[in-house]
């Protein structure tokens, strides 16, 4: 199991420092979502910075994009990381697309299968001089002259992740995809009964074995030396959790452990802009099963533990400040890897 780290200040002027750090210190990837800011400029930074650590998305939400411009951004991080860069996207929710990104949100799980399939048909295309004749439900691409055509890298092979929480995304990506970018919020029934099987059922489909495919998730952890510092963590932890559970499409996670009559509650809160009333909700034991705690010097165990056979990749969800040059840390991913 690798031990990852996410951009934690998305700082143009100082990402490359940030990822130089994160490399030295021992983590395997860095990865960059898309919340406040765009996800692929830090990479683009910490690419040309760097020498081994790996760089990805976390995610990139696809359907505001034409697969053509992913395909340009990703083989353009491929090439200036030297095959070092993981794209990871994922669908968003509906309202996200249509009232955020003011893009048209349909058949989600088709689609974004389509986006898996026309990148890898561009990237082809540019890398084998194939002929580009992709016709899809959604996308059709059939013209690529030279003079927009990149041409070849030395790794053209890049590796995609899907996001996925309901079944039938996650088979999808099974299928299809390269890895899952499992949600956050999650727990080893969820992934165990819920999960797996149906990616399961897609590599199956493809003629994949497991080893094929790689599941990585940022884990919520509650990490401290001071009874002070795990307070504060457990109730900005309790806040994440409740955000996430009131959002219809994570239903699946709550009823992975019959919690499904919450989630109504919680999006009602949400409705009502009752954020204290929001958390309050989430009880000790949900936070105790979506969340692991400990100290610096035993989290990476109790990751490990958590997880065995269930993931290959974890970073650590922390929904509250943290310094990524805490001397702490160090005693963290010496746990992990020991």
């Amino acid at each position: 199991m690798k031990l990852d780290t996410n951009v934690l200040v998305p700082n143009l002027k100082s990402i490359a420092s940030d990822a130089q750090r994160a490399e030295a210190m021992g983590y395997d990837c860095m990865w960059s979502s898309e919340t406040q800011h765009d996800p692929f400029l830090p990479l683009a930074v910490a690419a040309t910075a760097t020498s081994k650590i790996k760089i990805g998305t976390a995610i990139a939400v696809a359907f505001p994009r034409s697969p053509m411009i992913l395909a340009h951004t990703a083989w353009d991080l491929q090439q200036a990381s030297d095959g070092r860069f993981i794209l990871g996207i994922g669908t968003q929710v509906k309202r996200h697309n249509e009232r955020r990104f003011s893009v048209k949100f349909e058949s989600p799980a088709p689609k974004i299968r389509e986006v898996v399939l026309a990148l890898r048909a561009i990237w082809d295309c540019w890398q084998n001089g194939t002929n580009l004749d992709f016709q899809g439900q959604f996308y059709h691409f059939d013209f690529m002259t030279p003079f927009f055509n990149p041409g070849p890298i030395a790794h053209p092979k890049i590796p995609i992740y899907m996001a996925a929480v309901n079944e039938h995304m996650c088979r999808i990506a099974g299928e299809v995809g390269d890895g899952l970018h499992v949600h956050p919020f999650n727990s080893p029934k969820y992934l165990r009964e819920y999960v797996q099987p149906s990616v399961n059922a897609g590599l199956e489909a493809s003629g994949r074995q497991r080893e094929a495919f790689t599941y990585f998730t940022a884990t919520f952890v509650i990490v401290g030396d001071s009874d002070e510092d795990i307070a504060k963590q457990r109730r900005a932890v309790k806040e994440q959790i409740a955000f996430y559970a009131s959002t219809p499409a994570y239903a699946p996670v709550l009823a992975a452990h019959g919690w499904q009559d919450l989630g109504p509650r919680l999006h009602e809160r949400v409705a009502q802009a009752d954020w204290k009333g929001l958390s309050a909700l989430v009880s000790d034991e949900m936070l105790d099963t979506f969340a692991l705690s400990g100290s610096y010097e035993t989290i990476g165990v109790k990751i490990k533990e958590r997880y065995e056979g269930l993931l290959d990749r974890v970073a650590l969800y922390q929904p509250y400040p943290v310094r990524l040059d805490d001397p702490r840390v160090a005693a963290l991913i010496q746990s992990f890897n020991g």
